[in-house]
């Protein structure tokens, strides 16, 4: 069972309640069986509802591989993949496509925003394929939230990257996912940029309960976080709660002592 967090906020003993996404004895192999790697390594985890969790790890640790599977967006070798009490990898494309649609979001370090669309229009454009209403409270909300309110009419060669970022997270927020997976969404930006757009999701989780999933490489974007899961060679080696800065560095320092042993 997921371990709760250290400042102790109550949940509810059912696992379906405060889970929100899980592996179980997740394996993914790439290559044949002369040349084969071993992405991930039979990974046990939960991620918990209205948390924001950090993924860490060296290149090449398999955290990125993770969050795909976790995703629907790659395909385990075994084990099984559970969103919201839905077993991800048994999927066929198009339920996973419904299961994107409806309860997964995304943030890219690479913003893949429309670029002859607004702000608005790319904030708005999955709910339109979707042909789902648009409520334009929330929509409101969302867009203040992010402090986009003057940028709505500008295209994206006309934002800054922190600008394109922040408008990548409005989009992610507006279907209401259960879950949002961000891929180094600060990777492109400058400090000031990154500090934005962790602050947004930092605030999107304490304000609106919402569950985020981050890969990063970077230190400083992870100690937002209310958990750090810390990858290497396919598997998780350390699990950490609340962690400062300082100790997401000594970690690293640690684990680069180990690999140089």
């Amino acid at each position: 069972m997921a371990r709760h967090s250290a400042h102790g906020k109550a949940t509810s003993s059912k696992p379906s309640d405060h889970v929100v996404a899980r592996a179980i004895d997740l394996t993914k192999i790439y290559g044949d069986a002369d040349n084969q790697v071993i992405a991930l390594n039979h990974v046990n985890v939960e991620f918990e509802r209205g948390q924001m969790t950090a993924i860490m790890g060296p290149s090449g640790s398999g955290k990125s591989t993770l969050m795909h599977c976790m995703a629907g967006l790659d395909q385990p070798t075994s084990g099984k993949v559970i969103v919201e009490g839905l077993e991800v990898s048994a999927m066929n494309q198009r339920q996973l496509t419904k299961l994107r649609r409806e309860q997964i979001g995304f943030i890219f370090q690479s913003f893949n925003l429309v670029p002859t669309l607004s702000a608005e229009e790319n904030i708005l454009l999955p709910l339109q394929i979707a042909k789902k209403p648009i409520d334009r409270a929330w929509f409101d909300q969302v867009v203040h939230v992010v402090g986009l309110e003057q940028r709505l009419k500008h295209r994206p060669s006309q934002l800054s990257g922190g600008q394109q970022q922040r408008v990548a997270c409005a989009r992610a927020m507006m279907a209401r996912p259960s879950v949002i997976f961000a891929d180094e969404p600060t990777g492109n930006l400058d400090s000031h940029s990154s500090r934005e757009v962790l602050g947004f999701l930092k605030q999107s989780v304490k304000d609106y309960g919402q569950s985020i999933v981050m890969v990063t490489h970077d230190p400083r974007a992870a100690s937002y976080a209310d958990r750090v899961l810390v990858l290497a060679d396919g598997n998780i080696t350390q699990d950490l709660r609340h962690p400062s800065y300082d100790q997401i560095l000594e970690v690293f320092a640690d684990e680069g002592e180990e690999t140089h042993a």
